[in-house]
């Protein structure tokens, strides 16, 4: 059994998130991190060896996170956390960041950079309401989005979108067949394509949307934290 779970990194949904896994109980919890991410988001740090476009959005996602009174990638941190608190075990299943930076480095054409200059300077005119209209804009549209994204920045597509979510799915896969059943949390805009790839394993897919309007369980707190007296399975940062 697999389930994707679309995030945002933006909003607070430590809560839904908790309540999802502890009503779940999968034998795995996937998220969309590599063991460089996950380890600065723990320590708090950001930045760091990241490509250009990852320090431009870890920006803009910081900014924006504030206004919705959370921190950009805790829904990451309480996913790990739940699992942890079910004795479940937890994996980190996204592409090498530096394998990713790489890939643009090595693609990305001088259009391309100059557009992404532009878009960084116009994400500091970007407010809470702004990103609310987005969303909806793209959910109601999201091929034409993903389209409209790909001509304007096609190797950056390619290797921020594409080629992770080959390599997410090639992950989750392998862990259903060794675990039975996994939920995996990856941002939204990963699973549409996910779903597709996955498509033979018959993938259930719940999107940011009903994130945020899910009901924790009657037992499950609203402070999305873990019980720290919970005792710890392990973790792996799954090879393919």
């Amino acid at each position: 059994m697999i389930i994707l779970v679309g995030v945002g990194h933006v909003f607070d949904i430590k809560s839904q998130i908790r309540g999802m896994i502890l009503e779940e109980t999968p034998a795995v919890v996937a998220v969309e991190l590599d063991k460089l991410r996950y380890a600065t988001l723990r320590q708090g740090a950001r930045g760091g060896k990241a490509p250009l476009v990852y320090k431009l959005l870890s920006k803009f996602q910081d900014r924006i996170a504030g206004e919705f009174g959370t921190e950009a990638g805790s829904e990451m941190l309480a996913a790990v956390d739940a699992a942890i608190e079910i004795n479940a075990k937890y994996a980190l299943v996204d592409m090498d960041i530096m394998k990713t930076r790489d890939e643009i480095n090595k693609n990305i054409t001088f259009g391309e950079k100059i557009k992404i200059s532009f878009a960084g300077v116009s994400t500091l005119f970007i407010r809470k309401k702004r990103v609310e209209k987005e969303l909806k804009k793209f959910h109601e549209k999201e091929e034409q989005y993903m389209d409209e994204f790909g001509k304007a920045f096609p190797s950056i597509k390619i290797a921020l979108i594409d080629k992770r979510n080959e390599y997410m799915a090639n992950a989750i896969r392998s862990l259903d067949q060794k675990f039975g059943s996994v939920m995996a949390f990856v941002g939204d805009g990963h699973i549409a394509g996910m779903t597709q790839l996955l498509a033979d394993m018959n993938p259930q897919a719940i999107r940011l949307s009903e994130v945020r309007n899910w009901k924790p369980a009657e037992n499950v707190g609203d402070d999305g934290q873990a019980d720290p007296t919970s005792s710890v399975s392990y973790s792996f940062d799954i090879q393919v």
